[in-house]
């Protein structure tokens, strides 16, 4: 008879093939058994009846912008939100810390913040800029899961847009590592004509907004970007789709024999135009949020697994630079690793399952950056990470913000689930709790 660390009894565990009521068996910091009546004894059982236990969310797609700018989150206070939301595991973006991981001594300094500092576990991306092309080798054997590139201006002058010259060069060096490439996919060119036609008001609104990033810039970009990675051989990762004609033609690009993946994120399923009219600055984002018809495409395409990865994208910043009566000044960026991942559940299990669920929100996102010999799947031999989600209809309140500020557009929903308790490596997430970085599997 086996003796574990811990034993929950009871629980409805989010398996590959479904939901599955069994006993889970920890050992250390990995599940080391399972099943419906588990033999064996534990220092500590707990009783879980009536709880979903599902895979620790990884989130490949946050801005927790540590070291440089923790006045605007910083990873104890984001990580910390990330875990009240079913968050085990995090890929920190390389911006908007500063400096921004650019190269190596970028890469360790944001490595140590986080390692002080982070209650989850976490990897980190390198910034693709053309100043960066001669570092890339070396965050690459540093331990990078990728590169991210801006296919338009990033909001800030530190980390520079990646046209296609630069683009085409850092996917090779990506290919040469096996490592994706990860592009925020808006083309200048055609927001820049557009704007030409519909030239946006001074000061404007968030209805101006809206109109000034169409969706043609994003499917522009991503085809340019899918051409590129065709040309090169480079994994590619479009990151934040909202419409599903992006989605479709990353789907097509599959077909085709492209290694290419679709990144949507929950704000993008949750709220469309009006609701980011009535929401105002704490909706702004790039690209911006779209028609109600879109929202219900993109659905579609989830429901027909051609998403691959949902990633919160939280992109806080001080209340300061969402004030004022020009929206296109206001910083363009939605604070939402708490909330995201529980608001969607109820639309999503009247559509999809929780297998799939558990696919875009764990196991596909471990796959995709070399993490899945440790995260993903609650499974034996992996990292006990798991959260514990149970029905309780409540509304969101300002109270309930857990980031370095209480800004959210989901202030104010109803939401259907709650995460009752999140565990890293076999242990209930505490301040105490320090993550560990991760780099991806050889």
């Amino acid at each position: 008879m086996s003796h574990f660390d811990t034993i929950l009894r009871r629980a409805s565990v989010v398996t590959a093939t479904g939901l599955q009521t069994m006993d889970v068996g920890i050992s250390g910091e990995i599940f080391a058994d399972m099943a419906p009546d588990l033999r064996g004894s534990a220092a500590v059982e707990i009783d879980v009846s009536g709880k979903v236990m599902f895979p620790g969310l990884v989130d490949a797609h946050v801005h927790f912008n540590e070291p440089g700018r923790t006045e605007w989150e910083g990873f104890a206070t984001g990580s910390t939100a990330l875990a009240a939301g079913g968050g085990t595991t995090f890929i920190d973006m390389p911006l908007n810390s500063t400096p921004p991981v650019l190269d190596v001594v970028a890469f360790e300094a944001k490595r140590r913040a986080g390692e002080a500092n982070s209650r989850l576990d976490f990897a980190l991306w390198g910034g693709l800029t053309p100043g960066s092309l001669p570092h890339l080798p070396h965050m690459a054997r540093a331990g990078v899961v990728g590169f991210k590139a801006f296919m338009c201006p990033s909001g800030l002058d530190e980390f520079a847009a990646a046209g296609e010259h630069t683009l085409r060069m850092g996917m090779h060096v990506a290919a040469e590592f096996g490592l994706p490439v990860a592009v925020h996919a808006e083309s200048p060119a055609a927001i820049t004509a557009h704007q030409k036609v519909y030239p946006p008001p001074s000061p404007g609104s968030m209805a101006d907004w809206l109109r000034s990033r169409p969706v043609a810039a994003e499917l522009a970009a991503i085809e340019m970007a899918i051409q590129c990675a065709k040309d090169t051989g480079c994994a590619l990762h479009i990151v934040h789709i909202s419409t599903a004609q992006g989605v479709a033609l990353v789907s097509s690009a599959k077909k085709a024999g492209i290694n290419v993946t679709a990144e949507t994120c929950p704000h993008y399923l949750l709220l469309d135009t009006e609701a980011a009219i009535r929401i105002g600055p704490a909706a702004k984002c790039a690209p911006p949020l779209r028609e109600a018809g879109s929202v219900d495409g993109l659905w579609r395409a989830l429901v027909a697994g051609d998403i691959d990865t949902i990633g919160s994208d939280h992109s806080p910043s001080p209340p300061e630079l969402k004030e004022g009566d020009d929206v296109f000044s206001m910083w363009g960026g939605i604070a939402g690793c708490q909330h995201g991942f529980p608001l969607l559940l109820e639309r999503a299990l009247g559509v999809t399952n929780w297998e799939q669920l558990a696919l875009m929100c764990a196991a596909k996102p471990a796959g995709r950056f070399g993490l899945s010999s440790r995260k993903g799947a609650i499974a034996p031999g992996l990292d006990a990470d798991f959260c514990l989600l149970r029905l309780d209809p409540h509304v969101i309140e300002e109270k309930d913000l857990l980031a370095r500020h209480p800004i959210s557009p989901y202030v104010g929903m109803r939401s259907a689930w709650r995460v009752e308790a999140t565990w890293l490596r076999g242990n209930p997430v505490s301040p105490a709790t320090h993550g560990q970085l991760l780099t991806p599997d050889t």
